[in-house]
Order: C-alpha cells, then sequence, then structure tokens
C-alpha cells in the first residue's frame, strides 16, 4: 500500500494551503484518567467530545497524525442530507418508522452544523445548496425516480430539471437531468474541523495530536497505551477510520472487516474570473453526479473550482493523477479547459458493504462509529451526538443505526482489495451506458 505516497500527496491540498494550523502541542506523558477516551481527531471524535463535555464529562482525545489530518480535512466539503446507501437499507431492515426517523436525523445532521458554526463562531465558507446531475438517459430517469421518491414519502422538495432547462442550473453539455434541493451544501472541510477543535478545547478536552494508540486494554476501565503515556477511562469510543489497520494500530479487529479503505482525489484550480463562477454554476451550490463512480465538485470562496472523483479501491495512487483529472474536468466544463491546476492531493475514506454508516458497540463501554461512505461532513456530527446521548444511557437513537446488519467485505486480507477491484471495474463500465 502506498500510504506514504498518499501523505506526501494530502500535503500540496489547497485545504491546508489556506489556513494556520497551530503548533502541535506538549506530547501524552504519565498516566491520564478521563470519563471517555475518543480515538481519532477528525469530525466524529471532535464532535462526540463536543457533546461529552457539554455533558460534563472529561474527555481524552488521542489523534495519531494531526487534527483532521485524514479525510476530515481533505474530502470535497459536500454537507449532504441523507445517506450514500439511500433509504433502503433502513426500509428492508427496520421498517418504515424507523426508516423516516433516521431520514429526520440525517436533516438533523445538517443542522448540527449551522448549531455549531453558529454557538462556536466557526468561519468555514459554509454554503446552501445542492445539485444532483445526471449524464445518461437512464441515470435521468433513476435520478427523477429517486427524487420523486424522497419528496413523496419524506417531504424532500426538490426542482427537476430536464434537457435544455438543465442550463438554468449548471452550464455544462454534459447532462441531461439534474435536480436542486437547498437543504445540502458546502463548506470548507478544514476549517470547519479545525473550529470544532478549538470549540471542544474551550470546553476542556484534552486532544493530544501525533499520539497514535498502540494497544487498548478492555475491561470494566479501558486502558489505552501510547508511545510514552496511558489514558484510563470508564468509555471508548473508536471514532472513524482509526480501526483500519492502514491508519494505525487495529484496535478493534472483529469490526475492521467491515469496512474498506477506498482512495477519492481532488484538484484546484487557479483562482478564476468571479462572474465566470455564476455563470457556470448559478447557485454556487455543490454538484455530484449520480455515477456509481461519481464526480463531485464545487466553488471555493476565493472562486477555485474544486472537482473530485478518480477513486481508487486498488489502494494505490492512480497514474497520471493530474493529468486524468484535468481531462475531466475539461469535459464537464469545456470553458476550465487549459485553466492552470494549482493543488492534487487525496488520500483515503471508509466504506461500509451497503453504503450505509456502521455505528456499534464492543462490549458495553466500547463504542464504534464507521462506514460514514462519503456522507461523512454532515453525518459525523449526528455521529457524534448519539454516542454521547448512549454514553449517557440514552441509546434509543444510536440504537437505530447499531441495528442495522453489516457484513464483511469478501476475500480477506490478501483478496479483499483485488476483489473489490474487479467488482468496481464493472461498475465504471456501467456507468458508461
Amino acid at each position: 500500500m502506498l500510504l506514504q505516497s498518499d501523505t506526501q500527496l494530502n500535503q500540496n491540498s489547497y485545504y491546508e494551503a489556506s489556513v494556520q494550523r497551530d503548533p502541535v502541542g506538549p506530547a501524552l506523558q504519565g498516566d491520564i484518567q478521563a470519563d471517555v477516551l475518543v480515538v481519532g481527531a477528525g469530525y466524529t471524535g471532535l464532535s462526540a467530545a463536543i457533546e461529552l463535555a457539554q455533558r460534563g464529562y472529561r474527555v481524552v482525545v488521542l489523534e495519531a497524525q494531526r487534527i483532521c489530518g485524514s479525510a476530515s480535512g481533505r474530502n470535497g466539503g459536500q454537507a449532504i442530507a441523507g445517506f450514500a446507501c439511500g433509504q433502503e437499507p433502513f426500509e428492508t431492515q427496520l421498517g418504515k418508522d424507523q426508516a423516516r426517523l433516521a431520514w429526520e436525523m440525517s436533516l438533523e445532521s445538517v443542522r448540527i452544523i449551522d448549531e455549531r458554526i453558529a454557538q462556536f463562531d466557526i468561519a468555514c465558507d459554509r454554503v446552501n445548496g445542492y445539485l444532483y446531475v445526471a449524464d445518461s438517459e437512464r441515470k435521468a430517469r433513476a435520478l427523477e425516480a429517486d427524487m420523486a421518491a424522497l419528496e413523496k414519502h419524506y417531504g424532500l422538495a426538490s426542482q427537476f430539471a430536464r434537457g435544455a432547462q438543465v442550463q438554468d442550473y449548471i452550464q455544462s453539455p454534459r447532462y441531461c437531468a439534474s435536480a436542486y434541493e437547498s437543504i445540502s451544501g458546502h463548506l470548507h472541510p478544514l476549517k470547519y474541523g479545525l473550529g470544532l477543535a478549538r470549540a471542544a478545547r474551550s470546553l476542556g478536552v484534552q486532544i493530544f495530536e501525533d499520539c497514535a494508540v498502540t494497544r487498548l486494554e478492555r475491561g470494566a476501565q479501558l486502558l489505552a497505551h501510547t508511545a510514552q503515556g496511558k489514558v484510563r477511562a470508564s468509555f471508548g469510543i473508536l471514532a472513524g477510520n482509526c480501526m483500519l489497520a492502514e491508519y494505525g494500530a487495529a484496535l478493534a479487529p472483529e469490526i475492521s472487516a467491515r469496512i474498506m479503505p477506498v482512495g477519492t482525489y481532488m484538484i484546484s484550480t487557479a483562482p478564476l474570473d468571479a462572474a465566470l463562477c455564476r455563470k457556470l454554476i448559478p447557485s454556487d451550490a455543490a454538484v455530484c453526479d449520480n455515477n456509481f463512480v461519481l464526480d463531485y465538485f464545487r466553488f471555493s470562496a476565493d472562486h477555485r473550482m474544486l472537482f473530485g472523483g478518480r477513486v481508487s479501491y486498488s489502494t494505490r495512487t492512480p497514474t497520471n493523477l493530474q493529468a486524468v483529472m484535468e481531462k475531466r474536468l475539461g469535459q464537464v466544463f469545456p470553458a476550465l479547459r487549459g485553466v492552470p491546476t494549482e493543488y492534487v492531493w487525496g488520500g483515503f475514506v471508509d466504506i461500509s458493504m451497503n453504503r450505509a454508516p456502521d455505528f456499534g458497540r464492543v462490549g458495553r463501554n466500547l463504542y464504534y462509529l464507521q462506514g460514514f461512505s462519503g456522507h461523512g461532513v454532515a453525518l459525523t456530527g449526528l455521529a457524534g451526538r448519539l454516542v454521547a446521548q448512549a454514553v449517557c444511557g440514552q441509546s434509543e437513537r444510536f440504537d437505530v443505526f447499531a441495528k442495522l446488519q453489516h457484513h464483511r467485505f469478501p476475500g480477506g486480507p490478501l483478496l479483499r482489495t483485488p476483489s473489490l477491484v474487479l467488482g468496481m471495474a464493472y461498475h465504471r463500465l456501467m456507468d458508461a451506458f
């Protein structure tokens, strides 16, 4: 696995270049006692820490890298209502009432972003508006059916367009249908994440960066070992990608096979003329197509096109990445062909087999939150709230997600990735029709 190269690639992130990080604080030394140990200082862990600290718990967060140094700090910045899996797993496994509760919680996840921005004065370029697009007649029919079902059963209003009307929403020859909704939107993901960290610290949360958990002893009291210290806690939360061996110690091997690391990549153009940006996407919405292997893009606050996609299921950075991404961008927006690319970055996100979030418990006092499958900007905030409620003994909402059935990826440690690569080759082929 070329994780080191992906770490280097992430250093060329537009997001990292546009923020000023605080220096790494003092290392963890000796033993610390906490009420709750959180492993991972991405959105999930920081959200859980904020919720718990507001309830009076002593919280320690251990992060193997930098705060939001992985998916939380380099994603597309798209805050989306709903789930990557759609509503089907909730409806078929849990029934209509629980599916509606899950949907309402997904709307809450978007509201949580705005609540925290307001409460903690987080400047993160927040914009409302989301545009789904389709690039073939088959996918246009699917998009229309999906949006109609969401409006009928869950009340999500959207503006659907076909043919020439699509150009009112996006000036691109690629798309034959679109659907605009105003609940979802976008933000600067690293500014938001660093704002969450400042908020957590203001509430008394201790956050230690460059502090990987090397071993976790389970029992009535949890004991996390790091290179230079230990943390004892009554409860533990494994937040996000920290269960993947690729991101550090495999702290919960019994659930690690239920998610897979998927590489996803982005480019940023040089700043563009503001009038051109308004012409190409008049609403300034975030945009995503409905292919299985999708493109997603938006304009930044300083008028750059941030274009993502070109996923890799082999854990290897694609060859000729910049050229491939620029070609794809030019197909979507011919007006941007030849515009200089100033940043190229990427890395791993975690997906579950059915693309549904995977929340649960390992034993009585160790919780895990994983499998956001590309919808983590919003859902991680909800996950933090739900797990905090569960720690406090109010687990009804957490258990809506914990009741979902998840499967391990097939193939075992050696064959799992090649099997997924073959499967994705099929889906890429189907996207062409």
